[in-house]
């Protein structure tokens, strides 16, 4: 496994139930992929370093089975609450997130293709990440396949 921080890094349970359900194992290696809770704070910061027009949020289907689902929207240093990614990159290894939990929606997208066909709990969740990262969402896949790209 790979040994950068990531602080939303789930337990191996549940790291383990979304590594199988998103597939996630190198494409040439087959090594388990590390899996995490969506971190709004590095996207935030990804967005304004970078400039970002539009997010693609994929693999939504992978969520379709959980009761609840976290978006991390700061972090916990040394007690404090910081809501920016640190300047000092070995401040990720002291921190802890802070999560906001979402209600889950317990229903299968992989069919559907049109935003406004996504459960109301999966449009709200999309909808907190698009705010929480200042980056407008642009596509949101429910599956592998070209045809599971919604166009938001």
């Amino acid at each position: 496994m790979g040994k950068a921080p990531l602080p939303t890094e789930v337990d191996e349970g549940l790291g383990q139930s979304l590594r199988e359900l998103g597939q996630e194992y190198g494409a040439t290696t087959g090594r388990p992929r590390r899996c995490g809770w969506f971190d709004s704070v590095v996207v935030r910061y990804a967005g304004r370093v970078n400039g970002l027009t539009g997010l693609a949020v994929t693999k939504l289907d992978v969520l379709d089975s959980f009761d609840r689902i976290a978006i991390c929207t700061a972090y916990r240093v040394r007690g404090e609450r910081v809501a920016d990614f640190p300047a000092d990159i070995a401040e990720l290894d002291n921190l802890q997130p802070e999560y906001e939990w979402h209600e889950g929606w317990r229903v299968p997208t992989g069919s559907l293709r049109r935003f406004q066909d996504l459960p109301r709990q999966a449009r709200a969740y999309l909808a907190r990440i698009e705010e929480l990262s200042g980056v407008p969402l642009r596509y949101v896949s429910v599956g592998t396949r070209r045809d599971q790209i919604i166009e938001v």
